[in-house]
């Protein structure tokens, strides 16, 4: 049975993975290189749980409770030395998550299942560096961001672990809410990831092409696909508007659409002048420093009202 947690990283990813097995009462064990950016996961987590209880998702008692379940550190053998499950989250880089998967495997209880937070990087790739043994007990365990918010998991099932392990793994999510993919085939982006770019692919393409102005066309996904997608899946939509339709509006379609084998121009020309997005204040929209905060918040906010509503969809 897996109880106590580690979270190697506490970013973007991390500090929202170790708040997640938290607040569903899990013991958390949190690792990051220096003391101030494990201090600023803390009061990031403590600001996330606020707005759960703004949003009446938790109760306020839930907030010290949650916390008092993480313990940081900047000592990994000390943060992984008696844990059941440890997950990494630290930057996509090959030889970086060699070396950090070189120690864990050393420092980690025999009995430990390792898993990565990559959906970029091959299982093979990096399990070169481990064990013989512990290649039966690594995995990619994919969150999504925020990890605390959004509810898909997906759980690789490659061939190198027994079906036993994976299912320790699968309730372990299953447990805190997560709806698990269990993704059977090694290939880059795994699942959502892909079916992710193939849209942007698409909104980019007609961005470039000048079909429409950047706020119609997110109007055109949020209340056109996306607002089903957001309780029935394309399979079940396809079935439900009939699969010989489908096939004729493809035949139709797809032959115009873009089958570009790289990144956009449009969106590689806003990478080039810096215009990044909410991180820089300007990408396809504006976001004026004044505001960044309150976008974010609402953003969350979105999400949580979604999180309420998707317990009736499952």
């Amino acid at each position: 049975m897996i109880s106590k947690i580690g979270v190697i990283g506490s970013g973007t990813m991390g500090h929202g993975i170790a708040e997640s097995f938290a607040l569903s009462g899990y013991d958390v064990n949190l690792y990051d290189v220096n003391e101030e950016v494990l201090n600023k996961a803390l009061a990031a987590i403590r600001d996330e749980l606020q707005l759960l209880v703004d949003e009446e998702f938790i109760t306020a008692d839930r907030i010290e409770a949650t916390l008092a379940r993480i313990s940081i550190s900047t000592d990994l053998a000390r943060t992984v030395a008696d844990r059941d499950y440890v997950i990494e989250a630290a930057p996509e880089k090959i030889e970086l998550k060699h070396e950090l998967l070189t120690r864990l495997d050393a420092l980690a209880p025999a009995h430990a299942i390792l898993a990565s937070n990559t959906s970029s990087l091959s299982l093979e790739s990096m399990a070169e560096v481990l064990s013989a043994q512990r290649k039966q007990r690594f995995m990619v365990c994919h969150w999504y961001n925020p990890a605390h918010l959004m509810p898909v998991a997906e759980l690789s099932f490659f061939g190198n672990m027994p079906e036993a392990i994976y299912a320790q793994v699968a309730a372990l999510y299953q447990a805190i809410g997560k709806q698990t993919v269990k993704v059977l085939k090694d290939v880059p982006g795994l699942v959502a990831n892909r079916i992710q770019q193939g849209v942007a692919r698409e909104v980019f393409s007609l961005i470039q092409n000048g079909v429409a102005a950047p706020e119609d066309i997110d109007k055109a996904l949020k209340f056109g696909p996306a607002f089903r997608y957001a309780t029935t899946g394309q399979l079940e939509v396809a079935d439900f508007g009939g699969l010989d339709i489908w096939c004729v509006v493809g035949d139709n379609l797809l032959k115009e659409m873009d089958n570009s084998k790289e990144a956009n121009p449009v969106l590689r020309d806003k990478v080039k002048a810096g215009k990044l997005g909410l991180k820089s204040g300007e990408g396809f929209f504006d976001y004026p420093p004044k505001k960044v905060a309150e976008i974010k918040r609402q953003f969350m906010r979105k999400l949580i009202h979604q999180l309420k509503a998707s317990a009736f969809y499952v």
